[in-house]
């Protein structure tokens, strides 16, 4: 038998950027500040290398868990005995109040059993001309500044990951007066709220309200409030018979086949905050990431604009499966950079972990930040490398050490769209303009909501000579 060939050698590239790990051993308290600041940077280097870490305070313990038949475990083998946690739920509540990101039991399975259908099937396909509609704009926007001068990207990819979700969602561009509205909240929303709020790790009653930063609350229910608009104007149109058919009256007109019950207005509202928050700010940051990455590898970006340069003027579904270099791309990115980087489980009940006892109420931490790093288990694991993905390692990760979006049966819904989306625009924006990084501003990642630039992402953009089909 002749010997099975090598894989090729990764590419020799410059890391990108990653944010320094603190000192091994901090105290409780400033730990907590530097949590709060940055979920990333407050971490030790060990954890890149750790099958499992303990974290002992007076208050809780928690247990970062990267070993992956554990990782299974939790999200897909008993996903029941790890609920979500209480505790991240405490600083989300005032945007998200019961959504399905944020319940579970009985509540989280009438939800999914309702919202499912209108991800299954051909529904992709249905919507993908609103995500190409999107995304011409997006490119018509940034031709309009690619004259060589810096762009903060960032912002550019929330308008048009927002702009993809009311297109989807409710059949109207991001110009919408309450979608616009909607937009400008959310950002400030994002900007004032962390991931987890540190006071759900204060050992305070229930019935006490949980502190939250200046203008948080206030945010929300304006953001709320506006949602309700967009939903009752769905609902009226629904009565009408004259609802377009896109995802939100697909959702608001699916009846749970258990209960026959419908969403009301105020669950509706609750579900739109979370297909806004996981649809349009992870979808935003594997864009922003995902451009800077091409930004800073030349040899890469022209390939991806030679892959798009072969799609027709407007791209139809089946054209994403000639973007096969493009798709490894996007992969990397969310990779390096998971949108969501940690995904806190509760113990339902006692475990024992690597020879370790679990209490009841332990916090079980999730970190596709670190997992997706991790230096025991991929090749060159800080490197940008999209050719890992044909490799022998590659896939071998791509199955044990890869949850962008979840795993099990909460694994994101809209994980089919968010590839999509993220693959067609990365391929129609390269193919149009050529990107350089802004040396004089380079990102540091820091994680809040998701996981972002410290100062924004600063690309120059340049419009590039090109024949289409």
């Amino acid at each position: 038998m002749s010997p099975r060939p090598e894989a090729p050698a990764l590419p020799d590239r410059p890391l990108p950027p990653k944010p320094p790990a603190r000192a091994d051993r901090v105290g409780l308290w400033r730990y907590m500040r530097l949590f709060r600041q940055d979920i990333l940077s407050a971490q030790p280097a060990r954890l890149y290398r750790a099958w499992m870490a303990e974290f002992r305070t007076p208050f809780f313990r928690s247990y970062l868990v990267n070993q992956p038949d554990l990782v299974r475990l939790v999200l897909a083998e008993r996903p029941h005995d790890f609920p979500k946690s209480r505790r991240v739920r405490e600083g989300l509540a005032p945007l998200l109040g019961e959504s399905v990101f944020v319940t579970n039991g009985a509540q989280w399975e009438r939800q999914r059993r309702i919202i499912d259908p209108a991800f299954e099937g051909g529904r992709l396909r249905e919507t993908f001309p609103a995500m190409v509609d999107a995304a011409e704009a997006a490119l018509a926007r940034l031709m309009a500044r690619a004259d060589g001068r810096a762009v903060e990207i960032e912002e550019e990819a929330s308008f048009a990951a927002a702009d993809v979700i009311f297109r989807t969602l409710f059949s109207v561009p991001i110009e919408d007066e309450i979608a616009g509205r909607v937009f400008h909240a959310f950002r400030a929303y994002q900007r004032r709220q962390p991931l987890v709020n540190l006071a759900a790790f204060l050992p305070l009653p229930r019935w006490l309200p949980r502190p939250h930063r200046r203008g948080v609350r206030a945010s929300a229910r304006s953001i709320r409030g506006l949602i309700a608009r967009m939903v009752e104007r769905r609902l009226a149109e629904i009565e009408a018979g004259t609802a377009p058919d896109d995802l939100a009256t697909k959702i608001m007109t699916t009846a749970d086949p258990v209960t026959g019950e419908r969403f009301d207005v105020a669950e509706m509202v609750d579900q739109v905050a979370i297909f806004f928050l996981a649809g349009h700010e992870t979808s935003a940051s594997a864009l922003a990431w995902g451009l800077h990455l091409l930004a800073l590898y030349p040899d890469a970006q022209e390939r991806v604009a030679a892959e798009a340069a072969t799609l027709p003027a407007r791209p139809g579904f089946s054209d994403l499966s000639k973007l096969a270099f493009t798709r490894d791309v996007f992969r990397e990115t969310l990779r390096l950079y998971p949108p969501v980087p940690m995904m806190v489980r509760e113990a339902a009940r006692p475990e024992r972990f690597r020879d370790r006892d679990v209490a009841r109420g332990a916090q079980v931490v999730l970190s596709p930040w670190h997992l997706h790093r991790h230096a025991r288990l991929w090749e060159a694991p800080d490197a940008f490398a999209p050719e890992r993905w044909a490799t022998e390692n590659g896939r071998a990760c791509a199955r044990d050490a890869f949850i962008p979006f979840s795993s099990g049966p909460r694994v994101c819904t809209g994980a089919g769209f968010a590839m999509a989306e993220g693959v067609l625009l990365l391929a129609l924006i390269t193919r149009a303009v050529r990107l350089s990084p802004e040396p004089s501003r380079p990102p540091v990642p820091v994680a809040h909501l998701t996981v972002r630039a410290r100062d924004g992402i600063w690309l120059r953009l340049a419009r590039r000579a090109r024949q289409i089909p």
